[in-house]
């Protein structure tokens, strides 16, 4: 199969690598062929009348585009103007249903070389020209940073994403929360926090929240630590979320002290704890088997005003279970029934055990068997999740 076209640039060559990278993307996204099985065809390219046809196997072609990219030195003072102009201008030249694909198969290509340097300079000129390639470009280069534990162009990289993107997604900030794992330079990380919570301000709350959590997220928990310390010193200050936040890392950390030291500086903060606050504490106290700290914490949510829900309920049968205490886990869920809160198999299974454990064997037995009556009714794991009023 050949592939004619002929282009007339005027009396100078236009982009050469634009048009062969276009055309391989064009065959293999848009027609749908696979390139692998055309290695053998013969692609037919006639530029102007001041260079003769050029005849190419699929194979050579795509050497040409990694040449054009590997070619480009990491170094800023060797970076060739001319290869970065045809990746500028290929891309905007592009069909506009084709812009993104084709400029982050560059960054691609270039962060695959080794790069970084001029992939980003590539999206911040494509910036300069109101083109944005969306937070998936972005991401290849936060993921590359990070494989050569470049924190300058990871900060930089993200940075620029924040100013380009108003609603980044969860996964730009996992990608910048693992791109410090290989590193203990906290001083880069605060001036990153700092930066990026001027210049999203007054919106930086939301932003620094979300570092945060992914910190957490990635498993480094003294690192989120740190940047909710430093917010001491930022324009925002921690609010409910950052709490919950907190707490939430402190319990599965198992730092269960600091997590209620944490909890009493919120109240002290006059920040009211919500269901999420206590369903944490309550969660992480049963886990660790302070039990005891169970029925106070308990208490002090009702009297707040909060209703128990499915989690809370879970946490305090499970924990009035185990400390022996059955009389009061059976009146909780008698209680949640009432209310009309639908039992899950984990209560069930907790009772189960719990009456087993006191010698209640009858009556474990007859909880056993409303429980495979009620199968198809109990809760799921979409009601474990309770949206904030």
């Amino acid at each position: 199969m050949l592939v004619v076209c002929k282009l007339d640039f005027g009396g100078f060559l236009f982009l050469l690598s634009f048009y062969i990278f276009g055309l391989v993307f064009l065959v293999k996204n848009v027609v749908g062929i696979d390139l692998s099985l055309m290695q053998n065809r013969i692609i037919s390219i006639l530029v102007g009348s001041q260079i003769s046809p050029h005849l190419a196997t699929i194979t050579e072609v795509i050497d040409h585009c990694k040449r054009l990219t590997t070619r480009v030195s990491f170094d800023e003072g060797e970076v060739k103007d001319d290869n970065l102009n045809q990746m500028l201008n290929a891309v905007e030249n592009a069909p506009e249903s084709a812009t993104r694909k084709i400029g982050t198969a560059y960054v691609h290509n270039l962060c695959k070389a080794g790069n970084l340097f001029t992939a980003v300079r590539l999206l911040q000129s494509l910036c300069d020209k109101n083109i944005f390639l969306g937070p998936s470009a972005y991401n290849i280069i936060l993921v590359a940073a990070s494989e050569k534990n470049d924190i300058a162009i990871l900060s930089q990289v993200f940075k620029d994403l924040i100013v380009s993107c108003q609603s980044l997604p969860s996964t730009s900030y996992l990608k910048l929360a693992r791109g410090f794992v290989k590193t203990n330079d906290d001083v880069q990380l605060l001036r990153l926090v700092k930066e990026v919570s001027e210049m999203t301000f007054p919106s930086s709350m939301m932003v620094v929240n979300r570092i945060i959590f992914a910190f957490a997220e990635c498993g480094q928990f003294d690192k989120a630590l740190l940047i909710f310390k430093q917010m001491e010193n930022l324009k925002c200050k921690p609010d409910l979320v950052t709490y919950n936040t907190v707490l939430d890392l402190l319990g599965h950390a198992g730092r269960i002290d600091e997590m209620l030291c944490e909890f009493a500086s919120m109240k002290e903060a006059g920040i009211l704890p919500d269901f999420i606050s206590y369903n944490t504490l309550l969660n992480q106290l049963w886990k660790v088997g302070r039990l005891d700290l169970c029925s106070v914490y308990s208490r002090d949510m009702v009297e707040s005003g909060i209703e128990p829900d499915l989690l809370t309920y879970t946490a305090l049968i499970g924990s009035f279970g185990q400390s022996g205490n059955i009389e009061e886990s059976l009146r909780l869920f008698n209680e949640m029934k009432t209310k009309q809160i639908r039992p899950s198999i984990y209560i069930y299974r907790s009772l189960i055990a719990s009456l087993k454990k006191m010698g209640k064997v009858e009556l474990a037995m007859t909880l056993l068997e409303e429980m495979n009556a009620s199968m198809s009714n109990l809760a799921g794991h979409k009601d474990f999740k309770r949206t904030r009023k």
